[in-house]
């Protein structure tokens, strides 16, 4: 009998995978922090026989040469995947057999990398799962647009091809497990729903259901933006990654802090937005340890730039570093954790919060929507001229509807865009408020007199706000003229 064991990587929106028989068991795609895999297998009582790269990973740094290293194990990954370490080179219809009556068989599916491979797990020889990594995914695809841009339009139609070979060799019956879709940049959108089958992807995933030249063409044009970071994980994955530590970092006292600031070194705060905003050290910025901490930290911070962590308790921060070393982020320079009134010897900087009620009730001058929401300001009066209302959605986010007269400049941008953000009070948002407060954080820190909008996005035109499309008469995705229109 067989069992598979899903292990999520939540903030990173991938999975990966435990399975196998009584005794022995495979790992597909395994993260970094190996220690969560190996107790895995202990609850089960196996023995790890096989760790299973189905491609060399760009949104993550794997875990799987030290797991193999550790285990014993074999390390199975495709051949044509350019690693420079030892391993077991698989081919397409190699079989594995990894306990009584379990097997792998290896299935070429290039599209999202060239050498990408999906893994049957068989049941005395019938497929019951297939691991399918980047491939097919729950209702899409994995983009395919991570190894090289003139590679983009053959690569997406291979993963066209490898889709409908998935679709016609494996049972109906047969479960998709994935690795990337969960929230992964990995993925061309997000997918839905906990889990799928073979049968349920032909009836619903586009890739089974258009033609080859539509599906193409519709595949490129809705790509999103790719982590800067992305750029740093193959050739780590392919060099081979070193050893995690998650000893504690050192501890830095308030001078030690300020004399990071003071060198342009960055200081995080893993807080919730709320505390943040309410106080914190002058000069850090603000990645919710909540939120998608090691995709939003890694994609804006400068590659290799020293990172300090400010954290509400030691457990917040050991789980900030178990989610930073998957990205690379492998050792912070400092760390501190308690209040942050003892993170400073200076007084506590903050910014305000509102709804996009409180911003509608700027143009008149209103009393603010919820006064409770709101921390450091009073937003009953409003500014001498109308505030600068900033976007730091993506483009594709934006397409839907933006805030008429906003300024957009996505926040993996922000760093480096920050000298073109309006004179004047800025009113940032985002689709919920996590990235706004990242970017509030960011203008805060440069010296802007800011306000995050912590609110979702839909509630902007029942506020009265005019939400427009590009459709409804233009965009403004630059910066512009502080004087702005809001309904």
């Amino acid at each position: 009998m067989f069992f598979i064991d899903t292990l999520d990587v939540t903030g990173l929106g991938n999975r990966s995978y435990l399975a196998g028989g009584d005794r022995a068991a495979v790992v597909v795609d395994p993260p970094r922090d190996i220690d969560q895999v190996i107790a895995a297998a202990a609850r089960r009582g196996v023995r790890i026989a096989y760790v299973v790269e189905t491609h060399v990973h760009n949104d993550y740094v794997t875990g799987g040469l030290e797991l193999a290293r550790v285990t014993g194990a074999a390390y199975l990954v495709p051949a044509g995947a350019g690693v420079a370490y030892p391993h077991v080179a698989v081919g397409d219809g190699d079989r594995f057999a990894v306990d009584a009556g379990v097997g792998l068989r290896a299935l070429a599916t290039p599209g999202h990398t060239p050498h990408h491979t999906a893994y049957a797990l068989e049941e005395n020889g019938a497929p019951v799962a297939v691991f399918t990594g980047g491939s097919l995914l729950t209702g899409t695809v994995g983009r395919p647009d991570l190894v090289e841009p003139r590679l983009t339009e053959g690569l997406a139609r291979a993963q066209y091809a490898s889709a409908h070979r998935l679709a016609e060799e494996l049972p109906d019956e047969t479960v998709v497990l994935p690795t990337h879709g969960f929230g992964s940049f990995c993925s061309s959108r997000r997918a839905e729903g906990a889990g799928s089958t073979i049968g349920e992807e032909k009836a619903s995933n586009e890739v089974l259901l258009r033609d080859v030249d539509t599906f193409v063409a519709d595949l490129l044009a809705g790509l999103d933006d790719i982590p800067a970071y992305y750029t740093h994980m193959g050739p780590a994955n392919a060099a081979g990654p070193a050893p995690v530590d998650l000893t504690p970092p050192a501890v830095a006292d308030a001078e030690e802090i300020a004399a990071r600031l003071a060198a342009g070194e960055w200081v995080v705060d893993l807080r919730n937005r709320v505390a943040f905003a309410e106080g914190h050290v002058a000069g850090s910025l603000n990645f919710e340890a909540e939120g998608q901490l090691a995709t939003y930290l890694a994609w804006l911070i400068p590659w290799g730039k020293p990172v300090t962590l400010l954290a509400a308790s030691p457990e917040q921060l050991a789980a900030a570093q178990r989610e930073l070393v998957r990205v690379g982020i492998d050792r912070p320079a400092a760390a501190a954790t308690g209040e942050p009134e003892n993170w400073t010897g200076e007084r506590l900087a903050s910014f305000p919060r509102a709804t996009f009620a409180d911003l509608a009730a700027t143009a008149t001058g209103a009393p603010a929507a919820r006064p409770e929401a709101h921390s450091g300001a009073d937003l009953r009066h409003p500014p001498a001229q109308r505030p600068v209302v900033l976007d730091v959605r993506r483009h594709s986010e934006r397409t839907a509807g933006f805030v008429d007269g906003s300024v957009h400049i996505p926040l993996h941008t922000l760093p480096r865009r920050l000298h073109e953000v309006p004179d004047g009070q800025v009113w940032v948002h985002c689709a919920g408020g996590m990235r706004a407060a990242i970017a509030a954080s960011l203008l805060d820190a440069a010296g802007r007199e800011v306000v995050a909008i912590d609110d979702g996005f839909d509630a902007a035109g029942r506020a009265g706000l005019v939400v427009r499309t590009r459709l409804d008469g233009g965009d403004s995705d630059t910066a512009g003229p502080a004087d702005r229109t809001h309904g």
